[in-house]
């Protein structure tokens, strides 16, 4: 009988699962700015069923923000080596090995580690480099941090907001999502032109003395020439009070206020904003696509502000001003200096945004994760 054209026979082995990536381990911890896009991120993979815990410690942010958001959390004992006091170098040099050592055990069972960088993610990332897993970090400033800076070689990707960051990782391992920013901050429609210039000023939760002082010092520029502003500031609460009695007898339009809840909101009714440049910042500007005017605070470690602030100059989207020279007559020149093309700037903004950077960092890590199994 010719049987070239039999049915094979079946095999009788069962086919191998494809096997699901494992539980993630988020690094990052301290300030609001590593903890938060990192909650992002970790959203979307709890969102698509994957297990996903932090590493941290307890004095900072996140000892708060990730019970809140139903994470579980892995304390260490650490503390910072870049800026900090000779005493302190020693004492986490010292501290480093043994940390580390503690954090194999939390990245045994690991597909991948995400890190946004700072002391916090220094012994989990390192823990896992030795253990050859995945690393997968974000990097929103011009310039990376530290951390990010020690471990570049050994990375999977880098998830990077800025093209002249792809110099200080390998060929080939860089991509640009920009950083998590809320939903919101997207949906802002440009504002029609209106002949009442409305300004925000926010220094942050904790309010900036240079921008407050300066803000104050302008009031009266624009009164005395009759230029049409609102501003809205945010002074944070130790200026506040003061700052609130002066401004009510300032003549000028507008609302002081020690914190604002509703940043997309205040975004949506300016025209202009003036504010620092961290990470979190100049990604919400570009979001909304503001123009802004920036003042880099001049103590942020390897003065990454300022090269974040040069970089949204750089492409049309800002004035950069330092803090030295940031007074109220610089403020009310610069903004009647701008008033003629914030339109044109904040289509700039909105051309360096980058949105989706979440689901697009679970993507990648996704990615890592199953290349290694």
């Amino acid at each position: 009988m010719n049987d070239r054209h039999a049915s094979p026979t079946p095999d009788p082995r069962p086919p191998t699962p494809v096997q699901a990536p494992g539980p993630f381990l988020m690094a990052g911890g301290g300030t609001g700015g590593h903890v938060i896009p990192a909650l992002a991120v970790a959203r979307e993979l709890r969102s698509r069923g994957h297990a996903v815990y932090f590493v941290g410690t307890a004095r900072g942010m996140e000892s708060r923000l990730v019970p809140q958001e139903g994470f579980e959390l892995h304390m260490i004992d650490i503390g910072g080596l870049n800026r900090v006091g000779l005493a302190q170098k020693i004492s986490t040099a010292s501290r480093l090995p043994f940390v580390t050592a503690a954090c194999f055990k939390d990245v045994a069972s690991v597909s991948a580690v995400f890190s946004m960088g700072g002391y916090v993610a220094g012994p989990p990332v390192m823990a896992a480099l030795l253990r050859r897993k995945p690393v997968v970090v974000m990097e929103p400033n011009a310039i990376p941090g530290f951390t990010n800076r020690v471990i570049a070689r050994f990375v999977s990707r880098a998830l990077i907001s800025f093209p002249e960051t792809r110099q200080f990782f390998p060929p080939g391992r860089t991509e640009i999502t920009g950083l998590p920013v809320r939903e919101e901050f997207f949906q802002i429609p440009q504002k029609p032109a209106s002949p009442t210039l409305s300004i925000l000023i926010t220094g942050g939760s904790q309010g900036s003395r240079t921008l407050n002082r300066a803000a104050r010092e302008s009031w009266a520029f624009f009164r005395t020439v009759g230029f049409p502003v609102r501003i809205v500031q945010q002074t944070g609460a130790a200026d506040f009070e003061t700052i609130r009695g002066e401004f009510a007898k300032s003549g000028i339009e507008g609302e002081i206020t020690p914190f604002i809840r509703d940043m997309p909101a205040a975004f949506a009714d300016a025209d202009l904003v003036i504010c620092r440049s961290g990470a979190g910042a100049v990604s919400e500007l570009a979001a909304a696509g503001k123009p802004s005017i920036l003042v880099p605070f001049p103590f942020a470690a390897d003065d990454h502000q300022t090269r974040n602030a040069e970089a949204m100059e750089r492409g049309g989207a800002a004035r950069v001003v330092r803090d030295s020279e940031w007074t109220g007559a610089k403020m009310f020149a610069t903004v009647r200096d701008m008033a003629g093309s914030l339109a044109a700037m904040g289509g700039n903004a909105r051309r360096l945004a980058t949105p989706g950077a979440a689901r697009r960092a679970a993507d990648i890590l996704e990615e890592v994760a199953r290349a290694r199994l």
